[in-house]
């Protein structure tokens, strides 16, 4: 019998994020069950319990694909030579999340919000949003701490609490272009610039 490659790994395992993603969009968390995410996948309930063992796992790693790009993201931004705007830094944030939503494969926004509801009564996933949360939390931090350094941010700030602010401005962002529609990167961030001038 032939072994199956890495690759061949990886691709069953996309293709079950993916359908698992699509089901959640469509039906929601608390209806989307195993067994339409096998349905979903084409697979046999063997194949996709070989590699998520519940519903929670699957969140995690659609979570966990979510926000792969935003480490390389974060990487450009704080690659910059030139002096470095906290403002700048969350409008490709902004730009990468309409981006990241705008992909085939239904809206991941979309389960991001369910998650955030499920997380307050399941610990599991509660613990995958706060690594996920925490880990994105640390890079506004690390722009934080680049523009204290390049004299654009004041430096008696704790950088953490810069970076929770700023972190902050996310939720409320996907909320209201799910929710309302009529927010984008640009106009969110032309209303924060109004709000910061002196």
């Amino acid at each position: 019998m032939p072994k199956v490659t890495e690759e061949h790994r990886l691709a069953r395992r996309q293709q079950i994020v993916a359908a698992a993603r699509l089901c959640v969009v469509e039906q929601g968390f608390h209806k989307t069950t195993m067994a339409d995410v096998i349905r979903a996948s084409g697979l046999s309930a063997g194949a996709v319990y070989g590699y998520f063992k519940s519903k929670e796992e699957i969140v995690a790693a659609i979570a966990e694909e979510a926000l792969s790009t935003v480490d390389e993201l974060f990487e450009k931004i704080l690659a910059t030579e030139e002096p470095l705007s906290p403002l700048a830094a969350l409008e490709a944030a902004l730009n990468h999340i309409v981006a990241v939503a705008e992909r085939p494969g239904g809206d991941v926004t979309r389960v991001a919000i369910q998650a955030w509801a499920e997380a307050l009564r399941n610990p599991v996933i509660m613990a995958t949003a706060q690594g996920k949360y925490t880990q994105l939390r640390g890079h506004f931090e690390a722009v934080a701490r680049r523009a204290q350094a390049d004299g654009t941010v004041d430096a008696s700030v704790d950088p953490r609490y810069i970076a929770q602010v700023l972190f902050g401005f996310l939720p409320g962002f996907i909320l209201q272009r799910l929710l309302i529609g009529d927010v984008s990167p640009d106009t969110y961030t032309a209303g924060l610039r109004a709000l910061l001038q002196p």
